[in-house]
């Protein structure tokens, strides 16, 4: 038997906001975590609330950008052009602003929210071409009619002082906040007519019934032009949310920490994308060139923000195909080790999780680099994005991933919901890699992140009972499909994790406790 090395934490995930005015998602009662349904359709997002994110407890969808975009043919349909907006007409690969109406009030009523990906840093590189609903462009001379934008409505010369206009230095701010990324036409956001654009556009999405926003690029503007923005936006609808409430803002700010921009510049404007968070996960249960048992005080600790001012997770649609510079995270082409990570951020609790849901694409490494990076969602022979298919193990057919779908990301969602408020205690480790921790009395998990094993009786913190470890399996009918975990009269039990196994991860929570009504939501 191992030797457990012990800590006691106290590390709280309270359900009272504490950051800024946009830091509160505005879950249904009970909810603790979103998922990125990465260039779903509106229609198919419409159905997933209904069958499948609202039953099992998921707070929200981030959604891809629903403005108008260039129509780029050389690679043909990449996923980047929905991120090279044309104007802000409610029209995409995803559907037309009819569907995403429906989509937004369907999803409310089964308790999930919608977040929208919204892109106003800037508008299509330097080419000219047609939208998705039909306008013309030309990105070099910042000539968008749909919206309408001119040449005055962009930064030049005057604010951005590289030869081309272009950014060049990551090290100088005024560059990176004023200048064109990838020759993308760089909006002059602190223009009056600019910014009145832009939050026309968010009041609409508002307006609607959305929750909040994911800001790409937010740190190449300025956080007083975000703040400015910020402040003309409408209250969420009160018929939805309540009176009162602001919109939940995501802001992509990648600080790695080599850079003069920093996530904390923006924490008052909403929350920030821990990149860093996902990164040394990777480094623990990916590379292993860190070890889990430190994890007992993983957080502000680190030297990463405050609970309440980040959103965590463990790659984007960016950074799983090598891009965007937010370092070499773990993805589902590593399904073992994602898995237990995931399972990890789920049952600790620090900052609010955001889980990925991709498509596979037709990977093809050269020199390091995935030359196929670019390529878009499954789609038909017109090149409309296909239906998402539903198996009857609830997997997604085709090249739908759906780790949403995957049980061990879904019932670790629910354990998440069911310990919210509980402190981190017993934190005990078993090696570098093997470690548990408990939720005050409401749940526990153990995890083996390398290929050694756990074979110990643990303290789980847990009230006497029989228990389904939802990592192997589900409670259905009052009854365990998987591994059953018995926790005697002083909180023990006998956990046996063979680090070889596809799942080395052991998860209880009351929720899911024989003989008790199931739970997924607090």
């Amino acid at each position: 038997m191992l030797t457990p090395i012990a800590f006691t934490v106290g590390i709280i995930f309270p359900r009272v906001v504490l950051g800024s005015p946009y830091s509160d998602p505005h879950c249904a009662s009970g909810r603790d975590s979103i998922v990125h349904l990465f260039e779903w359709k509106w229609t198919d997002i419409k159905a997933e609330c209904e069958r499948f994110l609202g039953p099992y407890g998921f707070c929200g969808v981030q959604v891809s950008p629903a403005s108008e975009y260039a129509v780029v043919t050389n690679p043909n349909r990449p996923w980047w052009e929905r991120y090279q907006p044309v104007s802000y007409n409610i029209i995409s690969r995803s559907g037309n602003e009819q569907q995403f109406r429906d989509m937004v009030t369907t999803c409310n009523k089964a308790g999930v929210r919608i977040y929208v990906d919204t892109v106003f840093n800037h508008m299509t590189g330097s080419y000219s071409g047609i939208g998705t609903g039909g306008n013309h462009f030309d990105g070099g001379s910042c000539s968008f009619p749909g919206v309408p934008f001119g040449s005055q409505d962009c930064n030049g010369r005057d604010n951005c002082h590289t030869s081309d206009g272009s950014i060049h230095s990551y090290s100088d701010p005024i560059e990176v906040r004023n200048c064109r990324l990838q020759s993308m036409a760089d909006l002059r956001l602190s223009k009056e007519y600019v910014r009145s654009k832009i939050a026309e556009y968010l009041n609409r999405l508002i307006d609607i019934g959305v929750a909040g926003i994911r800001v790409d690029a937010a740190k190449h503007m300025w956080p007083g032009d975000l703040q400015n923005i910020f402040s003309r936006l409408h209250d969420l609808r009160s018929d939805i949310f309540g009176p009162g409430k602001k919109p939940f803002v995501i802001l992509e700010v990648i600080d790695m920490g080599g850079e003069p921009i920093k996530m904390t510049e923006y924490v008052g404007t909403g929350r920030v994308t821990n990149f860093i968070y996902g990164v040394k996960l990777a480094d623990m249960f990916l590379r292993h060139s860190n070890q889990a048992k430190w994890l007992a005080n993983f957080g502000e600790a680190w030297g990463m923000p405050s609970t309440y001012d980040v959103v965590v997770f463990l790659n984007n649609h960016d950074n799983q195909r090598g891009d965007g510079g937010g370092g070499d995270p773990i993805t589902f082409w590593d399904p073992k080790p994602m898995k237990i990570a995931t399972a990890f951020m789920l049952a600790h609790p620090y900052g609010f999780p955001r889980i990925m849901s991709s498509y596979r694409w037709n990977r093809n490494i050269q020199n390091g680099h995935d030359v196929n990076n670019w390529e878009g969602p499954p789609h038909n022979g017109d090149m409309s994005i296909k239906d998402v298919q539903v198996n009857a193990d609830l997997s997604c057919s085709g090249d739908w991933v759906c780790e949403h779908r995957w049980r061990e990301v879904y019932n670790m969602v629910a354990f998440r919901n069911v310990v919210a408020g509980t402190t981190l205690t017993n934190f005990h480790s078993y090696g570098d890699q093997v470690i548990s921790f408990s939720r005050g009395s409401k749940g526990f998990i153990a995890l083996v992140g390398d290929d050694s094993s756990l074979n110990s009786n643990i303290n789980t913190g847990l009230p006497s009972g029989d228990y389904c470890d939802v990592i192997s399996g589900n409670y259905e009918n009052g009854a365990c499909t998987g591994k059953t975990i018995h926790v005697d009269g002083s909180g023990n039990a006998h956990i046996n994790i063979n680090g070889h196994s596809d799942d080395p991860v052991v998860a209880i929570h009351i929720g899911a406790k024989v003989g008790s009504p199931k739970k997924v939501t607090t």
